[in-house]
């Protein structure tokens, strides 16, 4: 309960609060940035490849 107290009510708890929020919303913004390439890649991989495919 002691170390919540800190966290909370502390200016270097404070900190380490915000540091902490901001590499989660660090975290979740290059995860949805990086599974949009991948997905927009595999998109742009499958129409060269059925393209490929249907001139052989």
């Amino acid at each position: 309960m002691k170390m919540l107290t800190d966290l909370i009510s502390t200016d270097y708890g404070l900190m380490s609060l915000i540091v902490i929020l901001i590499l989660i919303a660090m975290w979740i913004y290059f995860t949805v940035l990086f599974m949009g390439k991948i997905g927009k890649s595999s998109e742009e991989h499958a129409k060269k490849t059925g393209a490929a495919s249907a001139k052989t």
